[in-house]
């Protein structure tokens, strides 16, 4: 069954516990964070320090996704923290295989994220190290943003070299795109502005997994 990721870039980040509380009465399978240093992407939001907070918060697992230009310097204070799901981007590290490892050794599942122009055929050679994949169906950065279709192609590919990782897709998600996604191969969804943007949570959730 898919799995639900609402992305706290929408919340009310002065009601963040609320917030959180709302998405989990709402039936959230995970929750989604984004990470952005204002050098990789424009934008700049939270850090180690609030995703701690946030731990202390919610029992559900947190999807922490590095839009940095050193995520290997948020690797072992995340698996410390106890973050479930991390994944750093493909274009930005030059060495994967490393810090896909620091990651497992602390006891984290390890993803690639890829921007929407990024050729899935770049993270071929660690797919087997890899527990799930980041596709970015928006440009990274900010929230609301139109949905690109091209990510429907590589699900198909990322699929076919592998049956079993995970795939996530990020941005522009509603429950118009939504039933394709999941019929292409996709696992999680992140939405925001789509979930979070609405008074009900649960019935933005729950259209998103039929």
């Amino acid at each position: 069954m898919v799995k639900i990721a609402p992305s706290l870039l929408s919340a009310d980040f002065t009601k963040l516990a609320e917030e959180i509380r709302k998405l989990e009465n709402a039936g959230a399978d995970i929750i989604h964070l984004d990470v952005m240093d204002g050098h990789f992407v424009p934008n700049l939001t939270l850090g180690p320090p609030i995703i701690e907070q946030i731990r202390k918060t919610t029992s559900l697992p947190l999807d922490v996704h590095l839009m940095v230009t050193n995520p290997q310097d948020y690797l072992s204070k995340l698996a410390e923290i106890g973050i479930e799901y991390v994944s750093f981007h493909q274009e930005i590290v030059p060495h994967i295989h490393r810090q896909v490892f620091v990651l497992k050794e602390g006891g984290v599942r390890a993803g690639i994220a890829l921007n929407p122009a990024t050729p899935v055929e770049t993270i071929f050679p660690i797919l087997p190290d890899l527990d799930f994949v980041l596709l970015m169906s928006v440009n990274p950065g900010f929230g609301g943003q139109n949905f690109l279709p091209l990510v429907y192609s590589k699900i198909e590919k990322i699929r076919q070299m592998n049956s079993e990782i995970e795939i996530e897709v990020d941005g522009g998600v509603n429950n118009q795109n939504a039933p394709k996604l999941i019929e292409k191969g996709c696992n999680i969804l992140v939405a925001g502005s789509y979930i979070l943007g609405n008074l009900d949570y649960k019935m933005q959730i729950e259209s998103l997994r039929l």
